[in-house]
């Protein structure tokens, strides 16, 4: 392994914080609020230096939007310039021809960027909580029932242990616990048996997605290294996601579409 790349191999091995993205989502929207209090505390060349930065920033960011709005664009039309004489009040004016442009490159952008969260399944039916937690009494105060053992399939990751019998809030059984997933490659029309990484995202629920519950429609990340894959810059793919198109409680096993 090259030494400037432990820090994805830990993210490939053991995954992100749960809250990774919530975090970075409120990172992302205060850095303005930030920005603008660093650039009040500063005086002199810095702030010019600063403020210069800035300004550039926010100018580049208009063009942007800018070119993403469709616009009208004016250009000459020389089949309907009349041909002959004319009279000087006309003389300034010229034939044009108004026509919505969007340079391609933003259009082919934008449809990557529409296809790339497709899913087989994007509508399913939400589970609720009383059909995946079935109600546990236990130990000496029955009438406190806090326990909840999960009734649909699950996946817990390697190294799991179970948390001592008091401590313990919710229960996975190990006859629903599940290691690997027949996924189907949508374009080489092949099914391959490959282990699961970890589940990204259950659409019911977050706390599903943290207990690992595995539904219909559910997105989990299995280990597509033995199919070969490669990235462009010739690195192996390790992981990629895939959603789950049955209902694995009812069938005892797991079937899923990879999004490519």
């Amino acid at each position: 392994m090259p030494q400037n790349e432990h820090i994805e191999q830990s993210i490939k091995r053991h995954g992100r914080r749960l809250d990774y993205y919530k975090r970075k989502r409120k990172r992302e929207a205060r850095m303005p609020h930030t920005a603008a209090h660093y650039a009040k505390k500063l005086h002199g060349l810095k702030a010019k230096m600063y403020n210069k930065k800035r300004f550039a920033e926010k100018v580049q960011m208009k063009k942007t939007l800018k070119m993403h709005e469709k616009k009208d664009t004016k250009s000459r039309d020389t089949d309907k310039t009349p041909q002959g004489a004319v009279p000087p009040y006309l003389l300034d004016r010229e034939a044009q021809s108004r026509a919505k442009v969007l340079s391609n490159m933003i259009k082919q952008k934008r449809k990557e960027k529409a296809g790339k969260w497709n899913v087989p399944l994007p509508k399913v039916k939400a589970v609720a909580d009383a059909e995946v937690f079935k109600v546990i009494k236990s130990g000496k105060r029955k009438h406190k029932s806090w326990k909840r053992m999960v009734t649909k399939a699950c996946y817990v990751g390697e190294g799991f242990t179970r948390k001592p019998p008091k401590f313990e809030r919710f229960i996975r059984p190990m006859g629903l616990r599940f290691k690997k997933a027949h996924v189907t490659h949508p374009e080489l029309k092949a099914t391959f048996c490959l282990p699961i990484i970890g589940v990204k995202k259950n659409p019911s629920s977050t706390m599903y997605t943290q207990l690992g519950v595995i539904t219909k429609g559910t997105v989990i990340e299995v280990n597509v290294s033995e199919l070969g894959l490669v990235t462009q810059g010739g690195k192996v793919v390790w992981g990629k996601y895939a959603q789950v198109t049955n209902n694995p409680e009812n069938d005892g096993c797991i079937n899923a579409v990879l999004l490519v």
